[in-house]
């Protein structure tokens, strides 16, 4: 249990198991466990949640700096009853390796940088959710 007036830290993802369904997993406590937690898997890796809290979600003020899911529900991750485990790459299920490059949003969610560019004036100070393929960095 923390102490009252600690510090507590929180860690956000998306999970999916299929094209279709993907869920956000939360977890809020001290800093040590968050840090170890979100240095524990990367993107793409495959993960094992065991003892997941199961909760409704709280309408579209939970999904402000969250990928929309197709579920009502999300997964909450407490340090003293879940468990994250990583999966190697050779213990990965195939079918799971076509999830890899899919993105976490309904394919119609998407502006084109065409769209954006033709529409510039009317989405002024929108929101937008754009699909692009990232060339070099440097």
């Amino acid at each position: 249990m923390a102490d009252i007036g600690s510090e507590r830290y929180t860690f956000s993802f998306t999970i999916r198991d299929s094209p279709t369904y993907f869920i956000n997993v939360s977890s809020w406590g001290r800093e040590e466990y968050i840090r170890s937690l979100s240095e524990s898997f990367r993107v793409g890796d495959c993960v094992t949640i065991e003892n997941p809290l199961v909760q409704s979600k709280e309408g579209e003020k939970e999904e402000k700096f969250n990928p929309i899911t197709p579920s009502c529900y999300k997964l909450l991750i407490s340090e003293n009853h879940s468990v994250v485990k990583t999966s190697s790459c050779y213990e990965m299920d195939t079918k799971l390796l076509s999830l890899l490059h899919l993105p976490v949003k309904d394919p119609q969610d998407y502006y084109s940088l065409g769209d954006i560019i033709a529409n510039g004036q009317s989405l002024d100070g929108r929101i937008l959710n754009v699909l692009a393929a990232v060339m070099s960095v440097s």
